[in-house]
């Protein structure tokens, strides 16, 4: 509905000055669309106060619809007229980016659109300057802010420094913030450092959010102040509610670890989605870890994925190794090698060292389609990092020599790699100790297998301690030792290694140089058949059939005889053959008529 303008209103349109005056009269009373016609009358006859307060509307939507072109012609006419304000909004919009279509198009503003704004940072500097040069403290902030932010080509920091000083002693609260973030970058002493600090305080206590953040910052760092987690995170709590992305990334975690804040997981999730939204890579990258690991919410990993998925569109190269990870075990996703490894492809070019050996041995294991999938160069990745001199590069190259990935199989060059990885890498001292156990690319040395071996074990590494243990229990490269290896088989056995359970099992059975315990091993035979073991199924079977710890149970053992069958345990039958006799035997036993008569009668 088009505004009408009361008498009183059409007598001020008659002089520019009045009608100004009168327009923000009604502005200030919310009559904003009466104000707007006065203003658009005063800004016709010359008046550049008016010509700003056109643009102002035109740029907030009030009393006319937003339209940031019209915006921003009616403050480049009041720019060239000398308004300093609009010179720095002028500045401002050119920073942040117009539409495309240049202002002096007399067209442009009837069909622009603005999905596609420029930066024009030299434009930018244009109006800064000359609102700077005429003392705007603002002017000279955005001035500041240009030439140590903007494009290298304008980047004048020692002007940049002196603008921001200016800015900041009129007492420009950006002007401040800038200066002590300014300060603070080259800052060598405690003295400077603390000055610094001062300008970023003085520009928080003005209001403005990304101080709040800054001095988050500082005191969660310690720079310059004593670190101080509760008003690091009261001064992220601000900025975020102010709608600073990195603030509300900071405020999220902060809740999510209880950090300077009651813990509260539900709430951190919240902030850090937010970030997340608004572009925050790794706010997205954690609300992935956060519903994979589902640490105090429920797992989702849908919703994991979702999340890593938006992280990597944000530059968040691990959170592609995440979604290559999700996509080889089907958690959230299809199970989809080939997706898998694109994803892992792509964090591991972006010198993923992680990814690169995960995708490694994904393509190791054949689970891909080479129609699908491109082959990675992860060969010449490892190779790379090992000759920098990078012990886990050693051993993945290392590894690739070894099974022949992307190169041809070479193990005694496998083995020297493998060796200088072996002084850092549990991995690499139990890969050395097979290979020189079973001789592959050298001499076989069970000597030096047992201490590769024992290296490895002292670490836990459930491989290690298996194979080392069987080394004890058959005397290679040393003496015999049953009581060493128990010990070795029941660690492995507790990280749930089925084959050392079974060996548990044998060890206690009998003849070997511990004392024989057959109710020990019925435990632990039965622990591995029970995870599928099918020399344990037999062993199992043949105590329940023997009766060798409690009564014999023959409907038992025939059950895990039978499974022991079924896996390709040939020795199995003999078992259910003597059982199936005895059945026989005590069936005839059972119907033969007893008539108490003698050999004698």
């Amino acid at each position: 509905m088009k505004a009408s303008l009361g008498l009183r209103d059409r007598l001020a349109a008659r002089n520019p000055e009045k009608a100004l005056t009168r327009g923000r009269e009604l502005y200030a009373a919310g009559e904003f669309k009466r104000g707007f016609i006065l203003f658009v009358s005063a800004a016709e006859a010359g008046l550049p106060d008016a010509m700003s307060m056109v643009g102002d509307c035109y740029l907030h939507g009030t009393g006319v619809s937003a339209n940031v072109l019209e915006a921003a012609r009616w403050f480049s006419r009041a720019g060239k007229a000398g308004h300093v304000a609009s010179q720095c909004q002028l500045a401002s919009l050119h920073m942040y980016g117009l539409p495309g279509r240049l202002l002096n198009d007399p067209a442009a503003s009837l069909f622009a659109t603005l999905d596609t704004p420029e930066q024009d940072f030299a434009a930018a500097e244009h109006w800064a300057r000359l609102a700077a040069e005429a003392g705007s403290a603002e002017g000279q902030s955005l001035l500041g802010y240009i030439l140590s932010h903007g494009p290298e080509e304008l980047r004048r920091l020692e002007e940049a420094e002196d603008w921001y000083k200016k800015a900041a002693t009129g007492k420009s609260a950006s002007g401040q913030l800038g200066y002590g973030l300014l300060l603070l970058g080259r800052a060598e002493t405690a003295e400077a450092t603390v000055a610094a600090v001062d300008f970023i305080k003085c520009a928080a206590e003005a209001g403005i959010p990304k101080a709040h953040f800054y001095l988050g910052l500082v005191f969660e760092r310690a720079i310059g102040l004593h670190a101080d987690p509760v008003k690091s995170t009261s001064h992220y709590k601000i900025a975020a509610e102010a709608g600073v992305r990195n603030a509300q990334a900071k405020y999220g975690l902060a809740l999510l670890r209880g950090h300077g804040v009651k813990a509260n997981k539900v709430e951190g999730e919240t902030w850090l989605r937010q970030a997340a939204l608004a572009g925050d890579a790794e706010a997205a990258a954690l609300v992935g870890d956060l519903y994979a690991a589902g640490g105090g919410l429920p797992p989702n990993f849908a919703e994991a994925a979702m999340w890593y998925r938006k992280a990597v569109e944000a530059g968040h190269t691990a959170s592609a190794r995440a979604l290559g990870i999700l996509h080889v075990r089907g958690a959230g996703t299809a199970r989809d090698p080939d997706e898998a490894a694109a994803w892992l492809q792509r964090a591991a070019e972006a010198g993923d060292t992680i990814a690169q050996a995960d995708l490694a041995t994904l393509i190791a294991t054949g689970a891909t389609d080479d129609k699908l999938t491109t082959a990675a160069p992860v060969h010449e990745w490892f190779k790379a990092a090992a000759e920098s001199g990078d012990p886990i590069g050693a051993y993945n190259y290392g590894v690739c020599l070894a099974r022949g990935v992307g190169v041809a199989q070479d193990e005694a060059l496998a083995a020297v790699w493998l060796e200088r990885a072996a002084e850092n890498i549990v991995n690499a001292q139990y890969w050395l100790g097979m290979m020189k156990l079973e001789g592959r690319g050298m001499a076989a040395d069970p000597a030096m297998a047992r201490y590769w071996l024992g290296r490895a074990a002292e670490f836990g590494f459930t491989d290690a301690l298996v194979a080392l243990a069987d080394l004890y229990v058959n005397g290679l490269g040393g003496g015999r030792d049953h009581a060493a290896a128990r010990d070795l088989y029941e660690r492995a056995a507790r990280n749930g290694h089925v084959g050392a359970m079974f060996a548990l099992g044998a060890l206690h059975g009998g003849g070997h140089d511990i004392p024989t315990d057959r109710t020990t091993a019925f435990n632990w035979f039965q622990q591995a058949a029970e995870q599928g073991h099918p020399l344990a199924a037999l062993m199992l079977g043949r105590y329940l059939r023997l009766g060798l710890v409690g009564p014999a149970d023959p409907v038992a053992a025939t059950r895990w005889l039978r499974k022991a069958l079924a896996a390709g345990i040939e020795d199995a039958q003999l078992d259910l053959t003597a059982l199936a006799a005895a059945e026989t035997k005590e069936f005839a036993a059972a119907v033969t008529p007893h008539t108490g008569q003698t050999d004698h009668d």
